[in-house]
């Protein structure tokens, strides 16, 4: 492994290769009929120095195409050593890394089947998913994960070996070794039986399941969905023929490999030859965009949201002339974006100022995302037009697209056909359609196998012609685009009957500056209200401003009137366009923000809404205790 310093060396911008890259047939015209087939052609073919890239210290530790799958084969086969074989179901806990990305091609490779586990999971998830799925290995990336992982192992019979990524990790037992270890064990028989990886791979079928994917379980336990080789394959294919996707392509992994989106992307990146950077830490993505530079990237909104705020917050924290021409560039862009995503007319004034507003203010956006992205995918969640916008003028477009567990990733707005708002068009080969009471269905070769061990389950989620019902309720535009307008079990009713969709109204006010995480309530009341985590800077620098001091402990501020009746004016003047029952007439601020390990989030970030009624019930009682208005 090669190390280089921080600052990566510029490549050719993607954009002038554009003719090259159409040019060429991509292994993917093939149709690999498994995972490591498809990954293994792409591999030989591009043979890039820097197929996966790591941080140690200060330096970026490159893996070649040609080591990632020697590395890959050897684990494989130290597997089958292990007695690990068809069908088997070996689990992996680890933040994002190489050895994740190795460690799951080689558990495809010996037609066994991958079991994701997010590090951030409960340890009553983890030992429910283990004893679940019957797990016989358990790769465990360091001590840190373990020392959470470990109760969850507690009973689990089926676990014949624990595996850990990080040398030093490994406790004082039997029945623990390290990955070194077992890529040397696989070498050894490499060594005696040259064709022995090959044997392995000739066995592995593309309706075998090559994994099983719990989901978050908002409600309920957690699903196992099983989705087999060739649900992966056809996806892959489909997007990497679809989406502008070039092997100059540079990206930076960052949202955990445990989930389907950033999985099935890994895939495309590989058989589209985009070298692939992981950043382990949320906390350490500001200084790896400056320093991989990254040319194409994927995200969740909330990721979004954070940036946009923090931009938002230190432009109007700056004096003078900066801060009034950053309020100006403010204006003007997201004006602009609008005008350009509708295809209405800009006047040649506004099209100078926005030119003007780049230059003074944008490219600092620019620079801090590295430079040279030419655009964002984001999934899991609604992003705010506003982001959206902003992000639009400042020339690093967001472009949605919408998957599920069940479906793998199903559709996506296009860079040279983006409808803000949307969650884009669908892949070939794959089809979408409204149900008669708006749900979103879905049908094609990406659709789930079932759920592990729940036959019934399965069943209630497809039609009777096949149709997966995705449980999101939205609609289609005349150019074929989709929208969701919520979760069909999110909707709640007002006790005048009308219905809300609380994710639109929470993706509204996202916008404000003082908040940070906010959950619509009302069912069965006359009006909606908001439970809100404000950011606490945002709103203690606005309360000053008002000639307030703010309180000392959070506790309080969340108490505070004054507090309350600042972030309530920003949430009527953000739903002020809505039907009156939309509208947000009553909020109350938390003190601690809503987590996965207090229960309230999923391990994907979702909101578990049930939860939230029960734990914060006495609360949600107070707001509705006066006169509603």
């Amino acid at each position: 492994m090669a190390t280089v310093s921080p600052r990566i060396e510029q490549t050719q911008n993607p954009l002038n290769d554009i003719r090259m890259n159409e040019e060429i047939e991509t292994e993917t015209d093939e149709k690999p009929s498994t995972v490591p087939a498809m990954v293994i052609a792409a591999m030989k073919k591009y043979a890039k120095t820097d197929t996966l890239n790591h941080k140690r210290g200060d330096n970026w530790e490159h893996i070649s195409g040609e080591i990632f799958l020697q590395r890959v084969r050897h684990v494989a086969l130290g597997l089958s050593q292990l007695g690990i074989k068809t069908g088997d179901r070996v689990a992996i806990i680890s933040e994002n890394r190489p050895e994740w990305s190795i460690t799951d091609l080689a558990i495809l490779s010996v037609g066994a089947v991958n079991v994701p586990i997010y590090t951030t999971q409960s340890v009553e998830q983890i030992n429910y998913i283990l004893q679940d799925s019957e797990a016989k290995v358990l790769f465990v990336s360091g001590r840190r994960i373990f020392k959470h992982t470990m109760p969850g192992i507690e009973g689990v019979e089926s676990l014949d070996m624990l595996v850990f990524f990080d040398r030093d990790s490994r406790p004082d037992i039997e029945q623990a070794i390290t990955l070194e270890d077992l890529e040397k064990s696989g070498a050894e028989l490499d060594n005696h039986e040259p064709h022995a990886y090959e044997k392995l791979l000739a066995e592995v079928k593309s309706d075998q399941v090559a994994t099983i994917l719990y989901t978050s379980g908002t409600t309920g336990e957690p699903k196992g969905v099983m989705l087999t080789h060739n649900n992966f394959v056809s996806n892959v294919c489909l997007i990497a023929k679809t989406l502008p996707i070039f092997h100059t392509d540079i990206s930076l992994s960052v949202l955990p490999l445990s989930h389907i989106f950033e999985r099935t992307v890994f895939y495309v990146f590989c058989c589209t030859g985009v070298s692939v950077y992981y950043s382990a830490s949320v906390d350490q993505l500001a200084d790896h965009l400056k320093e991989v530079r990254p040319t194409i990237m994927t995200a969740v909104p909330r990721l979004f949201e954070k940036v946009y705020h923090k931009i938002v917050r230190k432009g109007l924290s700056a004096e003078g002339w900066k801060r009034k021409v950053f309020i100006w560039a403010m204006d003007v862009g997201p004006k602009y974006a609008e005008l350009k995503d509708k295809g209405e007319f800009v006047s040649p004034i506004l099209e100078m100022k926005q030119s003007i507003a780049s230059k003074l203010v944008f490219s600092k956006w620019r620079e801090g995302v590295g430079g040279r992205l030419r655009y964002f995918v984001s999934g899991g969640a609604p992003l705010a037009p506003a982001l959206s916008y902003a992000f639009i003028a400042a020339g690093i477009p967001i472009l949605q697209g919408f998957g599920m567990t069940e479906t793998c990733i199903t559709c996506a707005n296009r860079p040279d056909n983006n409808k803000v708002g949307s969650i884009g068009l669908p892949f070939p080969g794959i089809e979408m359609k409204i149900a008669e009471d708006g749900e979103i269905l879905v049908r094609g070769p990406n659709v789930m196998k079932g759920y592990y061990k729940k036959p019934d389950m399965t069943a209630t989620v497809f039609t009777d012609d096949g149709w997966f019902m995705t449980g999101d309720v939205g609609r289609v535009d005349e150019q074929g685009h989709f929208y969701i307008t919520d979760r069909k079990k999110d909707l709640f009713k007002l006790s005048n009957g009308k219905y809300v969709a609380p994710q639109q109204i929470e993706s509204l006010l996202k916008e404000s500056g003082f908040v940070n995480q906010i959950v619509v309530v009302g069912s069965g009341r006359k009006t909606i209200a908001a439970l809100i985590v404000p950011d606490w800077d945002a709103l203690k620098r606005e309360m000053k401003e008002n000639g307030a001091v703010p309180p000392a402990s959070r506790a309080e501020i969340s108490r505070d009137p004054i507090a309350i009746k600042i972030v309530q004016r920003d949430c009527t003047n953000l739903t002020k366009n809505l039907s009156d029952y939309e509208r947000v007439k009553k909020i109350a601020l938390l003190s601690e923000e809503l987590t996965i390990d207090g229960g309230e989030l999923t391990p994907t970030l979702k909101v578990k809404r049930a939860v939230i009624d029960a734990k914060y019930g006495n609360l949600i009682n107070e707001l509705y205790g006066g006169a509603e208005t």
